[in-house]
């Protein structure tokens, strides 16, 4: 394909809407708050219309990540599938799943955010980053912003890969 760049940079234009869209506007409260929760660090939710609270571990974790990464791909493809449309890109399905799939795995991984465990702590660690993973002052929320850091650079990999074999309308 001789527009294959042009393709890549509508791509990961779309998805990165589609993920901000998912992140921010379809996550619901609960998973916002449990998707991190574990046996070892519970997480207590107040229903904001009950004012009921709620204890969450590990299983609740686990199934408030899954539901908000599925929630958050399915985004990402409706958007990425609407905007490919309307641009004249034809996306071959399995680079579209392949794409996809990249998205919802590395997704989960980054948003099971079990304190001392998630992966997004540990490669601040591992980088030199601990201290500004773990900043929350002065308006800067260092965690948010790696985690988004590592958002981008997943989905820019899943829109090169959504680009293979595309074509034009």
């Amino acid at each position: 394909m001789t527009h294959r760049p042009a393709v890549f940079a509508a791509l990961l234009g779309l998805t990165r809407a589609g993920s901000a869209i998912g992140d921010f506007w379809v996550q619901n409260d609960f998973c916002a708050r449990v998707k991190g929760a574990s046996d070892e660090h519970p997480v207590t939710f107040t229903d904001p219309v009950t004012r009921e609270e709620s204890t969450h571990g590990t299983a609740s974790g686990r199934a408030a990540c899954l539901h908000h990464c599925l929630t958050y791909v399915a985004t990402q493809a409706i958007v990425a599938g609407l905007g490919a449309r309307a641009l004249g890109i034809k996306v071959h399905p399995a680079a579209a799943a392949a794409a996809l799939a990249v998205s919802f795995g590395t997704h989960y991984a980054a948003d099971r955010r079990v304190p001392g465990k998630g992966l997004p702590e540990k490669v601040a660690d591992r980088t030199g980053k601990g201290g500004f993973y773990s900043l929350a002052s002065h308006g800067i929320n260092g965690a948010f912003h790696l985690d988004s850091a590592f958002h981008h650079g997943c989905e820019t990999v899943a829109a090169l890969l959504a680009t293979t074999h595309a074509t034009t309308r």
